[in-house]
C-alpha cells in the first residue's frame, strides 16, 4: 500500500529517473531477490541517467546547430581536403574549449567547414559545454533586436557565459560601424574566458581587410586569431563529390 504514494512523492520531487526504476521494479518478480542497496543504485543509476539525457537535450536544443545530426564520430577523414587527423582527434577531446583556446576553420565553399564546427559543437554539448551556433549575419540580426527591445545586456551576459560559441559563414557577411562595435564586445566578454569557433572562405589574411576600421580590426584579431588552433582545408566540393555517388553511398558530411 505505500508503493503508490511513493511514487507520487518522487513525481513531486521530480526524480522522474527513480519513478520509472522503481515502476519497472514493481513489475518484475524476480527483484525480490535483490537487496536493498542494489535496488537503490538501480534507481539512483537511472535517476542519473534521466538528468544527463535531459541536461544534453537541453543543451543541444539551445545551441541551434545549422546541421542537426553532425557528429564527429561520422567524420569522412578519407575525403582528399588536407585534414589533420592528429589535431582532429586533439580537437574532438574538447581539450582545447576547456581550456579556453578558439578554433579557426577556413577553406572554399562546401568543403565541411560548418558540418565539422557543427560536430565539434555536438561533441562539445555531450562533454556538457553550453553551445551557441550563428551564422554572421544573423548574429548581427540579434544583437539588433536586443538593442531595440532593451535586451542588450542579457544578450550579451548570455553569449558570455557560453563555453563554445560558432560563428559561421564569417565574412559572407558586410560589417557597419555598428556591427564592429558589437563583435568587438562580443569577442572581448569571452578573451581568455570562452572558446568561439569560426568558419570562413576568407583567408585569416584577409580578415583584417574584411573588417575595415583599422583600429577595430586590430582590437578583434588580437582577442580571436593569436589563441586559436586552425585548420585550413582545401579541394573540391564534399556535395559535388557526394552528388556523383550512388544515393546509398552518400556520406551525411555536407556543409555550404
Amino acid at each position: 500500500m505505500m508503493k503508490h504514494p511513493l511514487l507520487d512523492q518522487l513525481q513531486q520531487l521530480k526524480l522522474h529517473g527513480m519513478h520509472k526504476a522503481l515502476t519497472d521494479q514493481m513489475a518484475m518478480t524476480q527483484i525480490q531477490s535483490m537487496d536493498f542497496e542494489e535496488r537503490l543504485g538501480l534507481m539512483v543509476d537511472r535517476e542519473v541517467t534521466e538528468r544527463e539525457n535531459r541536461r544534453l537535450q537541453t543543451l543541444l536544443r539551445k545551441a541551434k546547430f545549422h546541421q542537426q545530426t553532425a557528429a564527429i564520430e561520422d567524420l569522412d577523414r578519407l575525403a582528399p581536403r588536407g585534414l589533420d587527423q592528429r589535431l582532429m582527434n586533439q580537437l574532438g577531446s574538447m581539450t582545447w574549449c576547456r581550456e579556453r583556446f578558439n578554433l579557426i576553420i577556413t577553406g572554399p565553399t562546401g568543403i565541411g567547414k560548418s558540418w565539422i564546427s557543427c560536430a565539434l559543437g555536438n561533441k562539445a554539448c555531450r562533454e556538457g559545454l553550453s553551445t551557441r551556433y550563428f551564422r554572421l549575419s544573423r548574429l548581427f540580426q540579434q544583437l539588433q533586436l536586443a538593442q531595440a527591445d532593451g535586451t542588450w545586456s542579457k544578450l550579451l551576459k548570455e553569449l558570455a557565459r557560453t563555453d563554445l560559441l560558432i560563428i559561421d559563414d564569417w565574412g559572407l557577411t558586410p560589417i557597419s560601424d555598428e556591427g564592429r562595435r558589437d563583435l568587438l564586445e562580443v569577442l572581448d566578454d569571452r578573451f581568455n574566458i570562452k572558446s568561439t569557433l569560426i568558419t570562413s572562405q576568407l583567408p585569416v589574411d584577409h580578415w583584417h581587410e574584411y573588417i575595415g576600421d583599422s583600429t577595430l580590426a586590430d582590437a578583434i584579431l588580437d582577442r580571436l586569431v593569436h589563441n586559436s588552433y586552425r585548420i585550413q582545408l582545401e579541394g573540391e566540393s564534399m556535395r559535388k563529390q557526394h552528388s556523383a555517388l550512388p544515393q546509398r553511398d552518400c556520406v551525411k558530411e555536407t556543409e555550404k
